[in-house]
């Protein structure tokens, strides 16, 4: 395991929301399993008016994100983590000064021996990011001569390949490429990790992961809810913009990677962002009509509950086009996957929440043994990332008595199993990783570059393209009904249910 120097991480927009939910509960975690260095402390800082003790309330003592956690826990320990809280307030603007900020930092340094190593969480809309970074620089806090700096930023990193540029040049005006860090919270789970080490340290896997033995390629995320609350921000972005663009073409890169040189973090990286250029980009209307399917949910009654319609939702135009469904049907332009189709969708409204990559292998050359749809009998290796975690494996066997009629059985590994093995939160695993300069899970400019090259072209055509259609589905199924138009011959959507060794057509709703 790498070795946790002593440092301070500095959190910017310290009194939002994600701080007190995802940010400091991951930072209590690690402390309790003893991960966090000896000399550690957390500054927050934003506009609003605090106390040190007014933070260690807001976002510990009585945060209700904590609140299992206080009732239940060891309340020595709670408090001592407390103590290692502390805030400065920035003042009416992040663009003010931050003489004062820096002021404070070296204070906490000096007295708790932290050794100049600095992380800045930017927990702040992206707007802001280079006006933080540049008011960091001009105090000398960008400065990793005397102990190292790193910058956290927070997705979305860009709207359109421009502005993803244009922020990367930002940022990298005040900070070296190899002092960012750009979290995308989907690397931290275990199970996208564990596609890197299914493929790569099996040997009854890497050898067909190719076209010679994979007929398609099938990526699904799944959300249960609706936009909730964020109809404001969500219709402004979109499911291609808010999953697939970051979430989802990170999942792509690590099925499409070619093996990399080492475990350390540049050589995956490097084929990271060599899988997503290779991606085939669709400029022509014809095709992108024809491999594309955007979709929004309409209202829908279930178990005599009315669910709103996207466009009825809080904040959302009444007549927007914004897609809360989007499916995309693709091509690699590599030796590995020449004419492998993969098929990617995300959707919110759906029946069930579940993310999972199915891997779909072609079927002997020579069937002698016959059995009704290839489609449902093929051999499939499915990677569940959430929920019911693990790896399932479906293949043919004889089903007793008189012939040969097959049938598929599974072969399965559940993560809840390793009853003694503490699986990382996804904050967690990525905090940690900052702390230690570990950035395997992190993305780099060019890789965020790489993925919105790709996605650029379809968002363009969706909004200006002819003959573009949105299509409805009722909250609570699978997408619309021509979302199969995608696939050719028999095949069609694997749709999962909530634990990873079902497969039913459809899902019920409790």
């Amino acid at each position: 395991m790498n070795r946790t120097e002593n440092q301070m991480l500095i959190i910017f927009g310290a009194s939002g929301d994600l701080t007190a939910r995802k940010l400091i509960p991951a930072l209590y975690d690690l402390y309790l399993g003893d991960f966090l260095p000896e000399n550690f402390a957390i500054l927050g800082t934003s506009r609003s008016e605090l106390s040190d003790e007014d933070f260690r309330e807001k976002v510990v003592t009585k945060s209700p994100y904590l609140k299992d956690r206080l009732e239940n826990g060891d309340k020595k320990r709670l408090r001592e983590f407390s103590n290692l809280l502390y805030y400065q307030d920035i003042g009416g603007d992040y663009a003010e000064h931050y003489g004062g900020l820096k002021e404070r930092i070296e204070s906490l340094n000096r007295d708790l021996g932290t050794q100049g190593n600095y992380i800045f969480y930017l927990s702040t809309p992206p707007n802001i990011y280079e006006i933080i970074a540049k008011n960091l620089a001009e105090q000398s806090l960008s400065d990793d001569s005397e102990g190292w700096r790193r910058l956290i930023v927070e997705k979305p990193f860009g709207y359109d390949l421009k502005s993803a540029q244009e922020l990367n040049r930002g940022l990298q005006r005040y900070f070296k490429e190899s002092q960012i860090f750009r979290i995308d919270h989907y690397l931290g789970k275990e199970t996208v990790q564990n596609l890197l080490v299914t493929r790569f340290a099996n040997s009854i896997f890497e050898p067909l992961w190719n076209r010679h033995f994979i007929h398609h390629v099938e990526i699904t995320n799944a959300e249960q809810v609706g936009v909730e609350k964020r109809g404001g921000y969500y219709d402004k972005s979109g499911a291609l913009r808010d999953m697939f663009q970051n979430h989802l073409m990170q999942i792509v890169s690590l099925v499409v990677m070619e093996p990399p040189i080492s475990d350390q973090p540049e050589e995956i990286r490097n084929e990271k962002v060599k899988a997503l250029k290779s991606l085939r980009i669709m400029n022509d209307e014809k095709v992108l009509f024809e491999n594309t399917i955007r979709a929004q949910y309409v209202a829908s009654n279930l178990n005599g509950q009315t669910i709103k319609g996207y466009r009825e939702e809080q904040g959302v135009d009444p007549e927007s086009t914004t897609e809360t469904y989007a499916a995309i049907k693709f091509y690699v332009d590599n030796w590995r996957w020449k004419d492998v189709p993969f098929f990617v969708r995300t959707a919110k409204r759906m029946p069930t929440k579940v993310t999972e990559v199915v891997i779909h292998f072609k079927g002997p050359h020579h069937h002698i043994f016959s059995s009704a749809g290839v489609s449902e009998k093929d051999n499939k290796l499915i990677i569940r990332i959430q929920p019911d975690e693990g790896i399932l494996l479906k293949f043919g066997v004889k089903v007793p008595g008189q012939g040969f009629k097959v049938e598929r059985a599974n072969l399965d590994f559940y993560y809840s199993s390793l009853v003694e093995t503490n699986v990382m939160s996804a904050y967690e695993r990525l905090l940690l990783d900052a702390m230690q300069g570990d950035a395997t899970l992190y993305a780099r400019a060019d890789e965020v570059e790489a993925a919105w090259e790709f996605v650029d072209p379809i968002l363009d055509y969706w909004n200006n393209g002819r003959d573009v259609r949105m299509y409805g589905y009722s909250a609570g199924v699978w997408g619309p009904l021509n979302s199969g138009d995608l696939f050719d011959g028999s095949y069609s959507w694997r749709n999962p249910g909530e634990n990873l060794a079902d497969d039913p057509g459809f899902c019920v709703i409790c």
